[in-house]
């Protein structure tokens, strides 16, 4: 029995994924199908690293980042790419949390202008 593979089309809708994302993936290395023809197949390993890659750009990572960690499994294998992961990880934690601080206090000063505002209708 043959593992499952999916088309160039059944991976942009299984992903949720324009056509061009799905190339541009392809031109970076993120991902490389079997190709037959000008027909490209999506293997069980591409569906797993499609699956990381939609994680971890929804983690905000980028691309160069995803693609470097990729890699590691390639070159060294799980142990290496996990400590990897674990600092990646560790920095983006930091980063949102930096941000989440940002964002609360621009939500608390646009509360206050908004506050300010409303009270000049009434007043």
């Amino acid at each position: 029995m043959s593992e499952p593979r999916l088309t160039f089309k059944e991976m942009c809708a299984r992903f949720d994924v324009t056509p061009r994302t799905l190339r541009y993936y392809e031109y970076i290395e993120l991902l490389a199908p079997e190709k037959e023809g000008r027909a490209r197949y999506y293997g069980p390993r591409e569906i797993a690293r499609m699956t990381l890659v939609l994680r971890g750009r929804r983690f905000g990572f980028s691309l160069e980042e995803i693609r470097q960690w990729l890699l590691i499994y390639q070159q060294k294998g799980t142990k290496p790419q996990l400590e990897a992961w674990i600092a990646m990880a560790d920095r983006q934690l930091e980063a949102l949390a930096q941000q989440r601080a940002e964002l609360d206090v621009a939500i608390s000063d646009l509360r206050a202008l908004r506050e300010t505002a409303q009270k000049g209708l009434e007043g």
